[in-house]
């Protein structure tokens, strides 16, 4: 039986291990440096592995990942994790639409008051219902087919943003929140460069990451994964003592509990401030540290939710205004080669017309040969083509399933280009140098 001096420390330290885990992967403000969490966290492991009656589910060393699953057990939906309609109208219009239907649906005429609603983000991961019984995190599930979906809780305990304790003295009986795993650009990259180094696989995108990490059967593999995670709704709830009236009170209270909420999102009153917002957005869409495919407007009261109801499925009070898509899929038909001022040769992937980030592209950057032969990018290929903004298109990745068979040669800059196509002269590659150059200065 452990001393109570040890269950005081055991105590102490959880609970400042979890305050450091919400300070660095919540807010992303660490307090302290990575050698002293990682003492306090050893320390905590020891302290458990000599005190085994200790052990609680939602101590912070249970997120470092158990044995890997043979397979993923069903889990079904207490309440139906129900997909949203998207409005394909990209421009203010699509707000507009929506407005003009919630109002006609609740019955309400021109003079009358303006229907509130609240705005937030649509990020792009993977949705997850993470349940909470008595403020204890006791099940992950994934959306599935809205019905039935798959149990990812050994996955999900990997995510350091997720408390595995909610932080209330009265904690509802059974508390379901519905958010998305997603992984930061910034963390996207960084795991891909340590990949790199390795000499091991890489990820595509963020989406991809983050979904393929949630479905991994070792969660150790899932642990090694930078993911984040935002809520944006509720499931099954029971006993929660003084609800919130409103989507968006509930997610401050939410906050309260130390889940993590976007802070990019707004109330306001009729189209005009969806439309604000919708454009506010789309404005800084790739200066936002994550990805995002669009927006979601809500009813805001439980109370007029619960009068428009649903349409085959989907909720009347709410819908998802999306952006042009910044990834799109095309076939690379050839592999040009340009010329820069500075003598620089660049491959340019000569692609089938797609069109992505609002305009039609047919030509994307492959930087240089390191670049070719990292992506393995080959003439015939379905790719992934990717323009953010005003940045130049570039190819993201092959889609190795898809590509013909017998397989493409694999493109050599030198072998295609021993001499400049501008000038004649030859084309070297300097030791340690990613590109290729002409040498007639």
């Amino acid at each position: 039986m452990a001393s109570p001096d040890v269950m005081a420390r055991v105590t102490a330290l959880r609970q400042e291990i979890e305050r450091h885990n919400t300070a660095y992967y919540v807010l992303d403000q660490p307090l302290i440096p990575d050698a002293e969490y990682d003492r306090l966290f050893r320390e905590l492991q020891a302290l458990e592995a000599d005190n085994p009656e200790l052990y609680t589910p939602d101590s912070p060393t249970q997120r470092v990942g158990g044995k890997p699953l043979d397979g993923f057990a069903s889990v079904r939906h207490a309440v139906p994790m129900l997909s949203i309609h998207t409005e394909t109208d990209t421009e203010a219009s699509g707000a507009q639409a929506f407005d003009t239907q919630v109002r006609k649906e609740l019955g309400l005429r021109e003079p009358d008051p303006l229907v509130e609603y609240a705005a937030e983000l649509k990020f792009d991961g993977l949705a997850i219902n993470l349940r909470y019984e008595y403020g204890l995190f006791v099940q992950a599930a994934t959306r599935g087919d809205g019905e039935t979906g798959e149990d990812v809780t050994q996955n999900i305990r990997t995510v350091h943003a997720i408390p595995l304790r909610l932080i209330t003295e009265l904690p509802p009986a059974v508390l379901e929140v519905r958010g998305e795993v997603y992984m930061r650009r910034d963390d996207f990259e960084r795991y891909n460069e340590r990949q790199r180094e390795a000499g091991k696989p890489t990820l595509v995108n963020p989406r991809n990451g983050a979904a393929g990490s949630i479905r991994q059967l070792d969660p150790k593999l899932a642990a090694q994964r930078p993911l984040s995670f935002f809520v944006y709704g509720l499931g099954e709830v029971v006993g929660w003592k003084d609800m919130p009236a409103t989507h968006s009170e509930t997610l401050l209270a939410l906050e309260r509990m130390g889940v993590p909420v976007c802070g990019e999102r707004t109330i306001g009153l009729g189209a005009e401030a969806l439309i604000q917002f919708h454009d506010d957005i789309a404005a800084r869409r790739d200066q936002l540290p994550f990805d995002i495919d669009g927006v979601v407007y809500k009813v805001n009261r439980y109370d007029l939710q619960r009068e428009l109801g649903f349409r085959t499925r989907e909720p009347r009070w709410a819908v998802a205004h999306k952006y042009p898509a910044q990834e799109a899929l095309t076939t690379v038909l050839g592999i040009d080669v340009q010329v820069g001022r500075t003598g620089k040769l660049t491959p340019v992937a000569r692609l089938a017309p797609v069109f992505v980030g609002g305009v039609t592209v047919s030509n994307a950057t492959l930087h240089n040969q390191d670049e070719i032969d990292r992506k393995d990018v080959r003439v015939g290929d379905t790719v992934i083509v990717r323009r953010a903004g005003d940045v130049i298109p570039e190819v993201v990745a092959s889609v190795l399933e898809r590509r013909p068979q017998p397989a493409p040669p694999r493109f050599d800059i030198l072998q295609t280009c021993p001499v400049c196509p501008e000038c004649g002269s030859h084309v070297v590659r300097l030791e340690g140098e990613a590109a290729a150059r002409c040498t007639g200065g």
